[in-house]
């Protein structure tokens, strides 16, 4: 183990983490929760009445302000499904809310070709 994973038991430098997904979800693989990766997650008041885990305490404290299933599951490094499941035991107890992302309205024409030159040119510019 290199030097910078000394405090974290789970890692290994060359293997990366040594917990199987299916571990940290206790083996489900479905959430008792509907989301999908644009699901805007964030963190109630209320905690958890007893300890679920490491995992679910790393979850919860991504959640501080509105958050994607999606990007919670780059964070933390797992599959989407895994984190579906963590973060449905969260809702469960109340610790976190859901809710879909909001909606920009398109305007009256939502395939102007001015506006999507405006777009790919952006991209040109990017790329």
């Amino acid at each position: 183990m290199g030097d910078d994973q000394r405090g974290a038991p789970w890692l290994d430098g060359d293997a990366g983490r040594l917990v199987r997904p299916y571990t940290v979800s206790d083996g489900r693989t479905r959430p008792s929760a509907q989301f999908d990766l644009m699901t805007l997650v964030m963190a109630t008041e209320s905690r958890p009445q007893s300890y679920l885990g490491p995992d679910h305490t790393h979850v919860l404290d991504l959640c501080g302000g509105p958050v994607s299933v999606a990007e919670i599951a780059a964070q933390i490094g797992q599959p989407v499904v895994v984190t579906k499941v963590l973060l449905s035991d969260l809702v469960d107890c109340g610790a976190v809310t859901t809710r879909e992302p909001t909606r920009v309205p398109l305007g009256p024409n939502p395939t102007d070709r001015e506006l999507l030159e405006a777009v790919l040119d952006g991209l040109r510019k990017r790329l």
